[in-house]
């Protein structure tokens, strides 16, 4: 070896061993008052010790639905940049997009995706298409527990290990905690490595191991009910794994573990018949975002603002929180900073903002207004400051209502000021107006 390649050997192995390893968990349809941190009936252990070690983000934000939030976390971008406002089975992305995990690939991480991505239904737009070097799980959306099958039509056979189909036996939340823990265990050290992921639980349909019922408080009843905590107990059990295993192979002091939901609870219910039969109970899921109002689907707080931490106990003071309103489309550029990955953020067109100041506890972050497009563009809502507006637009109808909130002093939005602050609604509805014309300005999807 010469000197100069041993001299660039070295340049090459310093700037890795100065990159953190990232571990993105995110579960679905957990609500905001389902995790025991926020007043949460059911023992969430593991997530507790999770915060414990690092910081609340108080005012997280995302979509009210699931595949706008994954579009958004992986491109740093609104979801509805990319027409996105809704599940999709469709490909969500253009094939050339540049995702979080192509970008930490191409800077010398090896990625892993395990859980539900419902970015794309098909082998041919699944995660080895956008950077991810290991993937398992549903390609589509949420499955049955045990059969894993997503809802019936074509995308029903949807559990995958690296786009080859498979069939696998056991409970769906095992299946992809067991692959990440597996994962984490072969990582080298002089290699850091991102890991995402998308946990299927809380998602209907739920059907429960009897080892995670019999644990159940006992002041909770009802088949469903019951089921529900169950579920949240196997979840917080399965964070703690992955927590411990990258304790296992010692690197927790140079990771940083995100946890978040994609959005908020649901109270649907939970046997839905567009899925194949896997003996799920009847009634409806019990997921709570009290004090918040609203649910999975709304632009409302409860539907939006989700239980979020940051744990990196080198870096993010333990047992600290913060205030600040920050967005799912943050973390792209958060964690390109973190990593030295240089990028042109306007190339992009992030709509992100850099989080480091917020998670170092310095809390400065320069003003910015936080954009959301509801389903089928038919909602949006701006959050600026203390201020929320909502405009709300019938099917086939010209015709908005506004909402206006002073969210600071009224976080369960049960006061409507858009009768009594006319200029800055106004104002408002100005701003929401030049940030919404973006939509639809990426490079358009043409296969579907």
């Amino acid at each position: 070896m010469t000197a100069a390649v041993f001299a660039m050997f070295i340049s090459n192995s310093a700037v890795i061993a100065n990159q953190p390893n990232i571990v993105f968990m995110i579960a679905d349809d957990l609500g905001w008052a389902d995790v025991q941190f926020h007043g949460g009936s059911i023992p969430t252990p593991h997530l507790n010790a999770l915060l414990k070690s690092g910081m609340e983000l108080r005012q997280h934000y995302v979509a009210p639905v699931c595949s706008p939030t994954r579009v958004s976390l992986l491109t740093g971008r609104y979801w509805s940049r990319f027409g996105i406002t809704t599940p999709t089975n469709h490909l969500a992305l253009p094939m050339e997009t540049v995702t979080m995990a192509s970008i930490l690939r191409n800077a010398g991480y090896t990625t892993c995706m395990t859980g539900k991505w419902h970015l794309g239904s098909e082998t041919r737009w699944g995660p080895r298409h956008f950077g991810f070097d290991h993937s398992y799980g549903s390609l589509a959306g949420g499955v049955t527990p045990w059969s894993h099958f997503y809802k019936k039509g074509i995308h029903s056979v949807t559990w995958h290990r690296n786009g080859e189909r498979l069939t696998e036996t056991g409970h769906v939340t095992d299946l992809i905690t067991n692959e990440a823990v597996g994962w984490i265990a072969k990582q080298q050290k002089d290699q850091p490595f991102f890991l995402y992921v998308p946990f299927t639980a809380v998602h209907l349909p739920i059907r429960e191991p009897d080892t995670w019922l019999e644990r159940v408080p006992q002041h909770v009843t009802g088949n469903v009910p019951r089921q529900y905590a169950a579920c949240i107990l196997h979840l917080d059990d399965s964070i703690g794994q992955i927590a411990r295993a990258v304790d296992n192979i010692g690197q927790r002091d140079n990771t940083l573990i995100i946890f978040t939901s994609d959005n908020g609870g649901s109270t649907a219910e939970n046997n839905d018949n567009k899925y194949p039969d896997d003996e799920c109970p009847n009634g409806r899921l019990t997921g709570s975002n009290l004090p918040l109002r609203g649910k999975k689907g709304d632009l409302y707080e409860g539907g939006v603002r989700v239980p979020t931490i940051a744990s990196w106990p080198s870096k993010i003071t333990p047992g600290s929180h913060s205030s600040t309103p920050v967005h799912i489309v943050d973390w792209m550029p958060t964690f390109c900073n973190l990593t030295k990955v240089k990028q042109d953020s306007k190339k992009h067109k992030w709509d992100g903002h850099d989080l480091w100041t917020v998670l170092s506890g310095e809390e400065r972050l320069l003003p910015r207004t936080l954009y959301s497009a509801g389903t089928h563009f038919r909602s949006h809502s701006l959050r600026d400051g203390d201020w929320k507006l909502i405009l709300f637009q019938s099917k086939g109808s010209t015709q908005e209502r506004a909402e206006l909130y002073h969210i600071t002093s009224d976080p369960t939005e049960k006061t409507n000021l858009a009768s009594t602050e006319p200029e800055r609604l106004q104002q408002m509805r100005q701003s929401l107006k030049t940030v919404s014309m973006n939509d639809r300005d990426s490079v358009a999807v043409t296969e579907k």
